[in-house]
């Protein structure tokens, strides 16, 4: 999902990356001052909390490790940081531990030439198996996982299940006879924002886990051309939009409502249903915090229950460059491995709201996370989710927010739509010069 437009950047980048200055204390082997203590650099991105969260962070993991003190470094986030990330990791000038992007992103930056591999580390064994693949490529595991994840899913109203007797689906007909039985005691059973055209994606983006359960390979065989949308199994998100708004399942402004509108609506039980991102639960604390509890999530189902999985937006990650070498690099390693502690997921949870459960068992999430959050955790625990396509796949259509608007407002027939978005990503494969294009 384009993070310049989603709520995507300010709930998972607490680990984005690096800052355009070179440094001195860059590393080139050994690292004591003299004083017996070695000195780190750690670079992270200059938006929202992340400097906060860095900062707790140091101060508690100096407490802990007096021989070693942490320099904190910062830089833009977006394109110009990702452009300075890629020089400094060319010039042998990035700090001792950065925070980027996993998946995708990740992959560009070329981890076998110039990152660590952490593959002997102990919290290796403790990430979640839908972590390890985005940190990693065929000759090792090179990141640790920062922040929390976040889920694409269905937000939804408990207090009208209650009322209404109704129990969380887990496959399509199950959530279509829930939302005519909704539909039928006079409440919007699924709310659509399409003021906020990022919104419409969902139906989309969020069926993906759904797709990989049926082809593991789908991800991969579509970065390389041989797979599309106007195909099952990924042409179901665009159909089960196009029979929402066929079976007049959306609220009546649709068309001009707007994100904080479709909170609003799914809070108060003027709708029963939202998918969206789990990180509007921030926007349910600041607004809502007397029917927080009242919400609750679940994975947009599949058409069979069996492969109905949570599609998950995974947390961003903490790297170490090639260039950190000798006493650094086992500070650098000691610092990673305690952002991975009970101990460092517990300040970022102080310092940040989550947006959902951590990408490590070794981290839990605190009991007064609201409930929504709660009800994501067993499909991390039972191994039932899977990765976003943007984390797997470089080639996301710059098109595709435009288009589900198009299939959600009876405007555009799904395999049509599909169609489209096909050329659009066609478009895109293209000019990054991907082979099978």
């Amino acid at each position: 999902m384009n993070s310049t437009r989603t709520p995507r950047v300010l709930l998972a980048a607490a680990g984005v990356a690096a800052l355009a200055l070179p440094l001195a204390a860059c590393s080139t082997g050994g690292g004591d001052s003299g004083d017996g203590k070695v000195e780190i650099s750690f670079l992270t991105q200059n938006t929202g909390s992340n400097i906060e969260v860095a900062e707790a962070l140091i101060e508690a993991f100096e407490a802990e490790n007096p021989d070693i003190t942490v320099k904190l470094e910062s830089q833009p986030a977006g394109t110009e940081g990702d452009n300075l990330m890629k020089t400094k990791l060319a010039t042998g000038e990035m700090e001792d531990v950065f925070g980027y992007n996993s998946g995708s992103l990740f992959q560009a930056l070329n981890p076998d030439q110039n990152l660590v591999p952490l593959d002997d580390q102990p919290w290796v064994g403790d990430l979640i198996d839908t972590m390890t693949p985005v940190v990693s490529t065929e000759n090792g595991i090179y990141g640790a996982p920062f922040g929390s994840a976040q889920a694409g899913a269905i937000v939804y109203n408990k207090k009208v299940y209650e009322d209404l007797g109704l129990e969380v689906p887990t496959s399509w007909d199950e959530f279509a006879a829930n939302n005519e039985a909704i539909k039928a005691a006079g409440i919007a059973p699924v709310i659509q924002t399409y003021g906020d055209t990022w919104t419409s994606q969902l139906f989309v983006l969020g069926d993906f886990g759904n797709v990989l359960a049926q082809d593991p390979d789908w991800a991969e065989e579509y970065t390389g051309g041989e797979r599309k949308y106007v195909d099952e199994p990924a042409l179901a998100g665009f159909a089960n939009q196009q029979e929402g708004y066929e079976a007049d399942w959306w609220n009546e402004d649709f068309a001009s409502a707007v994100y904080d509108d479709g909170a609003r609506m799914v809070a108060t039980g003027e709708g029963a249903h939202y998918p969206i991102l789990t990180g509007i639960v921030t926007t349910f604390q600041q607004n809502f915090p007397d029917e927080i509890e009242d919400l609750g999530v679940f994975p947009l189902p599949a058409h069979d229950a069996a492969d109905t999985k949570l599609t998950v937006w995974l947390p961003n990650a903490v790297y170490i460059p090639k260039t950190t070498e000798g006493d650094k690099l086992e500070a650098a390693k000691t610092f990673v491995a305690f952002i991975n502690s009970p101990g460092g997921c517990e300040i970022q949870t102080t310092v940040m709201v989550p947006s959902g459960p951590f990408a490590t068992s070794a981290c839990e999430l605190p009991d007064d996370v609201p409930g929504l959050l709660k009800d994501m955790q067993p499909y991390f625990d039972e191994g039932n989710t899977n990765p976003a396509l943007e984390f797997l796949s470089p080639i996301k259509g710059p098109n595709l927010e435009n288009i589900t608007v198009e299939v959600g407002s009876g405007i555009r027939p799904a395999e049509d739509g599909a169609a489209l978005y096909d050329e659009d990503v066609k478009k895109q494969a293209q000019q990054l010069g991907l082979d099978g294009w």
